[in-house]
């Protein structure tokens, strides 16, 4: 007998076309097609394929959610591992006008912490990306011209029109996505833009070559400190005053460059040429400057975005679309969240797609799943705004970003990893745990803001190498994340996560009060009651402010 449901279904051409065929929607039709196999799928994308390697983008650098949902949930770990740069890590340098880069605090790790992540040369993965939707059965039309969106109201097909090899076509869809990048094409149509005041602008471009950051000093311990590890394979962050400036390695034998900066303090029309921007460069960043300037790195392109921080008014719909990647939201690169992003949301409209073909009402869903993912993006959007005054700070921004790492892996990270992120009953348990770490960060992202603009001491004795793997919870905590738990074991981890976020985050008030007694806690008093410091292993590495000898002492122990 057939199913009653599918007469009261509109006659489509497909059941979800994507509109945008860069690394959102591919990757988004590869899900789709590995996890709903009866589903049709098809992507219309505007620039023709194979496209160049190096190509023109940014979002290079993966972290733990989207290296996993590529790795993993894509089925992608060999290309990434035969095809791409294994990632160091993320690594900073607090360098601002300095060109003895071997006299500066440097915070990273010396070995690979357990979960790995990529750097992606963006030209060859969407390659990639676009054989194997093909493979799967996706109908991938590149070079395709979108003119025309008419979204249902009532049930009935959306139709798009468009331009593909010299003709005009049609496709009626069930489902529509808007994965067109900035150009947002849902989004226009329905007015959804939305501004937050994250106010920063990024510059980048490309340049042949590799750029070895391990060759810039032989001085002091720079060629020992953070053996054996390999920087130039890290993202590394530049860091100073209001900016940061990115290089990262591409396995095209290219290497990114990219300048991000609070548009207050270093003005758009100050880099928006490259020679302006080397300009730039060789003031703030002037040992950066002097490799770049070797013969060997031509510049291959250049871009910049103003304002590149957005939100959206709506980004699933209980009528059949939805957004996702830039289309929908984005936050700033600073922690390289875009790809985690791009997860979240191509999971949650892969499980709206499947609700809505198993009979079950959309709309409802709709609104929860966008509740949640609203969420993640404003909380996580606290770890930046407002901060860029701080960044170049020596001593305030290795405890920001322990904090930074320890929030996400605490709460976000695991809940993606466990495959938990829509599951309604488990989400109503993890709440409080939620809500509690929420409130901690709020705390915590004010705090250290006030500490980096209060202190003006000069940097502790020697230059410090922060090394991210001596510490023993960040690769428990980075390790845990593969773990297979049942809903019992995961919410008494995540309970005792965030508890260890209290235990770091008293520390750090501690820390701060002992400079600055008259500081005020944001709140943090009131959240931490009851709390007892004592009863837990301390959370902050007492060697990283301890005198200069002390601390190589403890931290080679550490190791």
């Amino acid at each position: 007998m057939p199913d009653p449901r599918e007469s009261r279904r509109p006659d489509t051409d497909v059941d979800i076309l994507i509109l945008g065929g860069g690394l959102a929607g591919l990757t988004l039709a590869m899900q789709l097609r590995l996890q709903q196999p009866e589903r049709s799928v098809a992507v219309l994308e505007r620039r023709p394929h194979p496209v160049r390697e190096a190509a023109h983008k940014v979002g290079e650098s993966t972290v733990e959610i989207g290296a996993h949902y590529f790795s993993e949930v894509l089925g992608l770990r060999e290309h990434l591992e035969t095809q791409q740069v294994r990632k160091y890590g993320l690594r900073y340098f607090f360098s601002d006008r300095r060109r003895d880069v071997e006299a500066c605090n440097e915070m990273g790790v010396s070995r690979l912490l357990p979960t790995p992540s990529w750097q992606l040369d963006r030209g060859r993965f969407e390659n990639h990306l676009g054989e194997r939707a093909l493979e799967l059965g996706a109908d991938f039309r590149h070079g395709a011209v979108v003119r025309g969106i008419e979204l249902s109201e009532d049930g009935g097909a959306h139709v798009v029109s468009f331009d593909h090899e010299g003709a005009r076509h049609a496709l009626r869809a069930r489902w529509v996505v808007d994965a067109a990048g900035r150009a947002g094409l849902v989004k226009r149509k329905l007015g959804l833009a939305q501004a937050n005041d994250h106010d920063v602008n990024a510059v980048w471009w490309r340049v042949d070559g590799h750029i070895d950051l391990d060759a810039w000093s032989d001085r002091g311990n720079w060629p020992t400190r953070f053996q054996p590890a390999e920087r130039w394979k890290s993202t590394n962050h530049m860091c100073g005053p209001g900016y940061w400036f990115w290089l990262i390695p591409l396995a095209s034998d290219s290497h990114s460059l990219g300048i991000v900066c609070d548009a207050k303090m270093h003005p758009l029309e100050t880099m928006n040429t490259h020679d302006k921007a080397m300009d730039w460069v060789r003031r703030h960043q002037p040992r950066a400057a002097q490799a770049l300037e070797k013969p060997e790195h031509k510049l291959q392109d250049f871009l910049f975005l103003r304002h590149f921080s957005h939100g959206c008014k709506q980004v699933y719909s209980g009528q059949r679309w939805a957004l996702t990647g830039e289309a929908g939201v984005f936050l700033d690169p600073f922690y390289s969240p875009g790809s985690d992003f791009i997860a979240i949301s191509n999971t949650y409209i892969a499980e709206l797609v499947r609700l809505d073909f198993a009979g079950e009402p959309v709309a409802p869903y709709a609104e929860i799943f966008q509740q949640l993912y609203f969420s993640f993006y404003a909380n996580t959007l606290t770890l930046y705004q407002d901060q860029y005054p701080v960044f170049g700070h020596p001593q305030v921004m290795p405890v920001k970003i322990l904090w930074d790492y320890a929030y996400y892996w605490s709460l976000l990270a695991p809940l993606y990893f466990s495959g938990r992120q829509a599951t309604l009953p488990v989400l109503a348990k993890l709440r409080p745990h939620f809500d509690a770490g929420r409130a901690l960060n709020l705390a915590m992202q004010a705090l250290l803001r006030d500490w980096g603009l209060r202190d003006r001491s000069p940097p502790l004795d020697g230059a410090r190498a922060y090394d991210q793997y001596s510490v023993e919870w960040c690769r428990r905590l980075n390790g845990q994340l593969t773990d297979v738990l049942d809903d019992e074991a995961y919410l008494a981890r995540t309970h005792r996560d965030v508890d260890g976020m209290r235990q770091l985050a008293a520390e750090v008030l501690a820390l701060v009060r002992a400079a600055f007694p008259d500081i005020d806690d944001h709140g943090l008093d009131a959240l931490l009651a009851g709390h007892d410091t004592a009863a837990h292993a301390p959370m902050l590495p007492q060697h990283w402010f301890a005198p200069a000898a002390q601390a190589l002492d403890t931290a080679e122990a550490d190791a």
